[in-house]
This record gives C-alpha cells, structure tokens and sequence, in this order.
C-alpha cells in the first residue's frame, strides 16, 4: 500500500495499526528456546512445556499481569476492632497468575523430579510463565530456591519439604500445618546495610537449648522482606554466634500469628503485582537453620538458586520485548514498506534477536550446571562461577534490550495499554535484587579466589569452541592474556565479568546456532570497535534469516 492510499478514509477507521498479539504458543515459535532444552538435557519434557506455552498465549491468562499490575496489592495492618493482622490483599489475577505457577510445578519440579534435566525443563517453563508477569515470579523462585538450604536442617526440611513441594495453591492464611500447600520468602536486607548484611543489627535470643533447630525470638526490622504473605521466611539474625540463619513462620505452632508486623509496603517502580514490604519482628518466634554463625554461608544456597532465576526472568523479558518489537514490526508499515522490511529496521531486529538468543542459551547452560553440580565436580566450580556472570550480565542487556525493543513500537509502545509500558517498569529489578552489578563482580573475584581451578573449568568449555569463528578465537586469545595478569582485579572486575559473559555466550552459539546468527553475533560483540549500540551490524548479515528464527513470518 502506497502512503497516498491511506488519504481518504473515514476518521474513525483504524488501519495500519498491529493487531494484538495473543492467542499463540509461547514455546512453539522460540526456535532457540526449543533447541536449548533439547541440547542441555530437558528434552524429555518438550510435549510438557509446549502445551504449557499455548495455555499462557491465551488471551485470557495473558491479561492477567495487566490486570495484576494495576489492582495492586493492599495492605492490611489491623482490623476494624483494632486488632493486629498484618495482611496483604490480592487481586484475584494475583493468585489467578499464582496457580499458573504453583499447579504446573514451577516452584517444585526440579526437587519433585530430581533426574537429569529437571533444571533446565523447569527453566524453560520459568521462561514462558515469566512473560506474563514479573511480580508473580518472586515467590516461585524463592519457594524453589529454599529446599537447598532446608535440607542444611533436616528436621526442619521433614516437617517443611512436603508443604513447598505440593502443587496445590493455597493462598489462606491459616497455620502452615493446616494448609494443602505452603510459599517461602525472604528477609535479609536491612535499612542501615543492604547488601552488606554483616551490618545486620536484628537480634536472636534462645527460648531454652542453643543450637541448629532449636527456638529463639528475633527482634529487629528488615528493610525489604519480599513477599510478606508467605508462610515462612528464611531471615539473618544475631546471635551469640555471630550472624545466624532462621526459618521464621507466618503462625507460631500454638496457632497464633507470629510477631511479624508489617510497616508499609514499598511503592516500587515496577514489579508492582508482588508486595515487597518493611517489616519489624517483635520477639518473633523462629527456629536456627544450619550452625549458629554462619548464616550467610547456609542462606547462599538460596541465594544462588534465586539468581539463576534473575537470569532466566531477564531472559524471558527480552523475549517477551523482542516479540512484542517484531510483532508490530511485521503489521505497521512507513515510508512505503513493512517497518521488518526497511534495512536499518532489519538491522536493529536482527540484533535484538541475537540478544535474545545468546541470553536464552546462556541462561539454559546455566541450568545444566545445576543438574549437573551435584555429581560433578567441574560442574560445581562452573555453576559457581557462571551463576554470578549469568546474573550481571542477562539482568543488564535485558534493560538494554527493552528499551530499544520500546522504540521499535515508537509511541505505540510508551502508553500503558502496551505491555511495552510495563517491561520497562519490570525489567531493572533482576539487576538489583540478590545482589547488583558490583556484587556480582565481587563474587566472581571471590569464586576466582577461592574456588581453585574454577576458571580452568570455564576456560576449557571455552576453549572448546576454537576453530569455529576467528573472532571469537582472537577474544579469547586476548581474555586468556588479560587473566593472567592479576593487577588490579577488582579494579577492572567489570571488564573481566563483561568479556567473560560474551565469551560463554558465544561458545554456544559458535558451537550450536546456525552460522547467520554466531557469525552476525561473534563480528558484533567480540570483533574491534563495533560498539554495543543496536542496529550496527555489519553488511553481509543475513538479516532476514536470523529473523526468521527469532518469529517466523505470518504469525
């Protein structure tokens, strides 16, 4: 259709707008997704995870983290007689988008199925309900993410283990002991510290015995305690010890509601489905999980678990972007051609397609080593190593990548009735929470330190993929030479971090994408002064192919 053929026409008729994009399959049409959960060992569940996608691209489910993010969660901190209750309200989508998770084992499947691939299969799953919603996402992944550090307590897991375990949503709030099912938070953080939790001040004092699994009262406040109608809580308080891990329940065992007041809940720029709130224990009742003293080392197995999930919802956010940009990109036509067809277009899409595929790659390797970590000990030191680079990296490029995608839909994608509005509002939260950018750097200085042939392990996957692209073989030859030079580690923690990620990524791609996308990808990131801006890949991209593979045409 020519410009001047749009002349003419009533004022009221709508053309050359997108319809929306709905009422598809999340999974059939991400070619990378498909392949990365058949290359890293969750392939069994393919039939699982595509009927899984087409339930979520349903018009109705789709709209239920619209509807979550704007009847946001309501605070209740007494009743009307003037009792304390400190509960939060939701939406019905809320717990609509809830089920979603919980009935499909999004929070269990990896520890109710432990065999090879679990991760990975639950990560894919993660990655298609994610796209949905941010906010709901939280208290799957912290719920998933506790069982590591339940089991330091093996009391406490036989007790708590079947409830996380269930796959029936239960969103009463009764005793844990009552319920058909049961959510965990989180509560680490306070005002005076933030990351640097050994400025922790909250206190814990025995009840009688000391010691693993025994009661204590914890007094003291937490600065953002994530998703504060959860039965429990894993929290850090002091003891006599030093700093100790507690599980802290929503009900005390005699059927009264626990010394757990909530403030305020956080106005939060984005995320807003998910109540995050300030919280004050007053004498709360808890029992000690793991060694008194050594409460960040027992926590860190949940924190870890919870970082690959920062990976994998940025990772599933770029995506949601990518198809969102593509999508109108396909329908809304300018200066006399289909915007997918104008070559600086093209060339931006093309990019953002290798973004979303290196990241989702990435993201499903990182799941591997998971799978793999308990019986293999060089899966162990690369989980170790590759979680905290996942974390930085995925986390940062996601909000690179949305607002570019945002740009694509123009003006279409800066009002609210664009889920665009709303990824851009979402997508910094992974970069922040378990830790921001410099954190993750310091823990790859000290997985580095302490981890002894760690980056052997990682420089032998690396070194695997020479041969395939003469870019990537020039990095790594330059990475290796600045790895040996220890001056200033910290100081450079970011450059070493950044060069490592793109390294990792395309070794896969190298290895395993088909040439249009590991060569646009290895001449755009890794090859001399291309920049990191969008839309500057080089002549000689096949464009069209890369495309293809990120969202097919006619959809």
């Amino acid at each position: 259709m020519k410009t001047h053929e749009f002349a003419h026409r009533p004022p009221d008729e709508v053309f050359n707008q997108p319809p929306p994009l709905e009422d598809y399959n999340l999974f059939e049409y991400d070619q990378p997704l498909r392949q990365a959960l058949s290359r890293e060992g969750g392939g069994w569940a393919e039939g699982q995870v595509f009927l899984y996608g087409a339930m979520l691209g349903k018009p109705e489910n789709l709209r239920l983290g619209v509807q979550a993010n704007r009847c946001l969660p309501e605070l209740h901190t007494h009743d009307a007689s003037g009792r304390r209750i400190d509960e939060v309200a939701y939406h019905p989508s809320y717990h609509a988008l809830m089920r979603l998770g919980v009935e499909h084992g999004l929070h269990a499947m990896t520890w109710r199925r432990p065999q090879r691939g679990a991760h990975v299969a639950r990560a894919a799953m993660m990655m298609l309900r994610h796209q949905l919603d941010e906010g709901t996402s939280c208290p799957l992944t912290m719920t998933f993410a506790v069982i590591p550090s339940l089991r330091l307590q093996p009391e406490l897991a036989a007790e708590w283990e079947p409830r996380v375990l269930s796959t029936e949503y239960d969103p009463r709030f009764i005793p844990a002991s009552q319920k058909n099912g049961a959510l965990f938070g989180m509560a680490m953080t306070e005002r005076q510290g933030g990351s640097d939790v050994q400025g922790n001040t909250t206190r814990a004092v025995p009840l009688g015995s000391e010691g693993p699994g025994q009661e204590y009262l914890l007094t003291g406040h937490k600065w953002f305690c994530s998703v504060p109608m959860c039965d429990a809580f894993l929290a850090l308080a002091r003891t006599e010890k030093g700093l100790t891990c507690f599980l802290l329940p929503r009900w005390t065992p005699d059927g009264k509601r626990n010394a757990f007041h909530i403030l305020r809940l956080k106005d939060k720029l984005g995320n807003r489905s998910n109540a995050s709130a300030e919280v004050e224990f007053h004498g709360a009742w808890a029992r000690q999980v793991g060694e008194g003293g050594r409460g960040v080392p027992t926590i860190i197995e949940m924190v870890r678990h919870t970082r690959l999930d920062c990976a994998l919802g940025s990772a599933a956010s770029l995506r949601r972007a990518l198809v969102e940009a593509i999508h109108h990109c396909s329908h809304r036509r300018a200066f006399g051609a289909r915007l997918r067809d104008q070559p600086l277009m093209k060339n931006v899409l093309a990019d953002l397609c290798l973004e979303s595929e290196a990241a989702t790659a990435f993201a499903l390797r990182l799941a591997r080593s998971f799978d793999d970590a308990p019986h293999d000990e060089a899966a162990r030191k690369f989980s170790r190593l590759a979680t905290a680079v996942g974390k930085y990296w995925i986390t940062k490029r996601a909000s690179a990548v949305v607002v570019e995608a945002l740009e694509c839909l123009g003006g279409n994608g800066y009002v609210e009735e664009s889920p665009m509005a709303r990824l851009y509002r979402d997508i910094p939260i992974n970069s922040i929470w378990e830790g921001s950018g410099n954190v993750q750097c310091l823990d790859l200085l000290r997985s580095l330190h302490k981890e002894a042939g760690a980056l052997d392990v990682v420089l032998a996957e690396l070194r695997a993929a020479r041969g395939g692209n003469p870019d990537y073989d020039s990095f790594l030859e330059r990475f290796e030479g600045e790895m040996r030079d220890p001056a200033d580690l910290e100081l450079r923690a970011r450059r070493v971090i950044d060069h490592l990620a793109l390294l990792l990524q395309a070794s896969i791609l190298v290895q395993h994408a088909p040439a249009a996308v590991s060569q646009a990808f290895c001449a755009s990131r890794l090859a001399g002064d291309m920049g990191m801006m969008f839309g500057t890949l080089p002549a000689g991209t096949d464009f069209d192919a890369i495309i293809e593979r990120a969202w097919p045409e006619g959809i």
